[in-house]
């Protein structure tokens, strides 16, 4: 059974950092495309980063610079540093894997970027 569990959301002020992690079991990251989305309320689901199996990285336009996704093979777990955050941020933040064909979803961590 594949489970994604994520963590480390949480409040955090304008121009703060927070670091989010994925950890994966029933799959190996080592062999899938890993990926964050987020979904702020009201709003539709939209891509952030992706890290392939080879550790190839690509960003959406509006956190390049700012968000960093990295993968630990070992610990079987992947991640998402986010720096200078602005409130436009604030979303629930999901993990996604794509192992073969198939798309498994976390259940998401809520980022709130607030003063």
């Amino acid at each position: 059974q594949v489970q994604l569990v994520e963590s480390g959301g949480g409040l955090v002020q304008p121009g703060g950092s927070l670091g989010l992690s994925c950890a994966a079991s029933g799959l190996r990251i080592s062999s899938s495309a890993m990926s964050w989305y987020r979904q702020a309320p009201g709003k539709e689901r939209e891509f952030v980063a992706r890290i392939t199996s080879i550790g190839s990285t690509n960003y959406a336009d509006f956190v390049k610079g700012r968000f960093t996704i990295s993968k630990d093979n070992a610990k079987n777990t992947v991640y998402l540093q986010m720096n200078s955050l602005k409130p436009e941020d604030t979303a629930t933040y999901f993990c996604r894997a794509l192992y073969g064909a198939v798309v498994y979803w976390g259940q998401g961590t809520q980022v709130i970027v607030s003063s």
